[in-house]
């Protein structure tokens, strides 16, 4: 009897144990990165970059930060734990500014990204370079 049980525990922990995630959790996945390039690809091209720099990974930064119109040594630190997070934040306020949108947008794109990327990707926004500021 021990042997049997012994056995039948073996098999209930092949194949019910530690199987990782499933194919729906990949396929999800995917779809979640193809959305975001796709938004990102729109985004950049409103703006006169190159849709394709989204596909290479610390590339879209620099091209984002252009965009966002911050100096691009700025991708440094984005390899800095805590600062990555304050970095990425006021990119995305001042990517915000540059289509128009305000504060309250900005704050989407920070907390919603794959929600709020399609939307100034796809809608209507239209992006404004900085205006050079005249002196009084």
């Amino acid at each position: 009897m021990n042997q049997d049980l012994q056995k039948a525990l073996e098999a209930a922990a092949a194949n019910g144990g530690d199987q990782g995630p499933g194919a729906g959790t990949y396929i999800v996945a995917i779809l979640f990165a193809v959305l975001m390039v796709a938004a990102m690809w729109k985004v950049f091209t409103k703006a006169g970059k190159p849709g394709w720099a989204a596909l290479i990974p610390i590339y879209n930064l620099v091209v984002l930060l252009q965009i966002a119109g911050k100096p691009v040594w700025w991708i440094i630190l984005f390899f800095i734990p805590i600062v990555s997070l304050i970095i990425a934040i006021l990119t995305y306020v001042a990517l915000a500014e540059r289509f128009g949108k305000g504060g309250g947008f900005a704050v989407g794109l920070v907390l919603l990204g794959p929600i709020f990327f399609p939307i100034l990707g796809f809608g209507g926004a239209q992006y404004r370079p900085a205006v050079a500021k005249i002196a009084a």
